[in-house]
């Protein structure tokens, strides 16, 4: 693995790619198969793969036949499991590294992120829809909540303690509705984002102090960041707002103990979303927003990012469709992936190719 050129394109590969060694134990894997595997390149390192894939994998079978025949092998549509976890649907090369010594290269191919990236596409034309819906609701609503509001609080004053108490559930009602009207009104929100430079791991580290100081004060919190990331191209508090709802979700999914929200950031280039005109954009600033919760349904996971849907009882289903448009109006896109134990959220962003970086991020 030695040689710069060879390390930075080993690096750059944007699926998983691991080297197995005669033995078909672990000799290498890329940050794309640490972040595959959730686990580092050292810990895997002489391990054997069935440790990890089971001993009756396709791959190994794939891994076997390049080995026998010294050609690259390629099989389509297989079902990957890593250690427990749910399994993907990959496509598997395997190739023979005749000039180290008999060594193979696996590549998997994942299928579903492109999936992932049309519809994130459509969790923003959903988005956007509400947002003109939003900004007319919000106008029409808060206007008679604030007659019903005053009309209220008149009543009170000639009133005995017992009608009081109707009235003040009227109050408090109009205040519920009132909160829920604000949140929608930010879908109305149809100012262009700012894009400026700013420092990822200040609004994350914000966040996380906010939330250790409030509704996660029951969680512990892991961080793994990348020092070397560039600076984020966007709007700093608009990323905190994201990152506050993603965190506040975790924590509300969390047990009074044991709760655990891990925050990773990482630099993985090779990730591009096309964009009207035939243009391009990359985005190889990865941060990912875990936790060790009870997961979210199956049946919910492909449509959580769309608005009015929610997997709490008492949820109104907008928070993660804002953390999606806020997402797409930076230019980036917004993942989940959820199995019992273990729920991320990915974002992935553009970089700013500007060498200032804002102070307020």
């Amino acid at each position: 693995m030695s040689g710069v050129s060879f390390d930075a394109l080993w690096s750059a590969i944007p699926y998983p790619a691991f080297i197995v060694a005669p033995d078909d134990s672990i000799a290498g894997a890329n940050p794309s198969a640490e972040e595959f595997g959730s686990t580092s390149e050292k810990q895997m390192h002489g391990k054997p793969v069935d440790y990890y894939l089971g001993a009756n994998s396709v791959v190994m079978e794939v891994v076997r036949q390049a080995r026998k025949n010294d050609i690259p092998v390629t099989q389509y549509n297989v079902m990957v499991g890593w250690l427990g976890n749910v399994p993907t649907l990959q496509n598997v090369h395997a190739v023979p590294m005749r000039e180290a010594c008999d060594k193979i290269l696996i590549l998997l191919h994942p299928q579903g992120r492109a999936a992932k990236m049309d519809r994130s596409l459509t969790h923003r034309s959903a988005a956007r829809s509400v947002s003109g819906m939003a900004a007319m609701l919000a106008h029409e609503i808060r206007n008679p909540l604030a007659g019903i509001s005053g009309a209220a609080q008149l009543l009170e004053m000639g009133l005995t303690d017992a009608d009081r108490e109707l009235t003040g559930l009227i109050r408090g009602e109009a205040e519920r509705i009132g909160s829920l009207v604000d949140r929608v009104e930010k879908f109305g929100d149809l100012r262009p984002t700012q894009r400026i430079a700013f420092n990822i791991h200040d609004v994350l580290d914000r966040t996380r102090r906010s939330a250790q100081a409030g509704f996660a004060n029951h969680v512990r919190f892991r961080e793994d960041f990348d020092p070397s990331l560039p600076p984020a191209l966007g709007d700093p508090d608009q990323m905190l707002q994201v990152f506050q709802n993603l965190m506040k979700n975790a924590a509300e999914a969390l047990p009074p103990t044991g709760g655990l929200i891990t925050v990773t950031t990482a630099f993985r280039p090779g990730v591009k979303l096309s964009r009207p005109g035939g243009r391009s954009e990359s985005l190889p600033l990865l941060v990912v927003i875990g936790d060790n919760g009870p997961g979210i349904p199956d049946s919910m996971v492909a449509d959580i990012f769309d608005p009015f849907v929610s997997s709490k009882v008492n949820g109104t289903g907008l928070g993660l469709s804002l953390v999606s448009k806020i997402i797409s109006d930076h230019g980036g896109v917004v993942e989940c992936e959820s199995r019992p134990g273990r729920t991320r959220f990915l974002v992935r962003l553009p970089i700013s190719r500007d060498e200032q970086v804002s102070e307020e991020g």
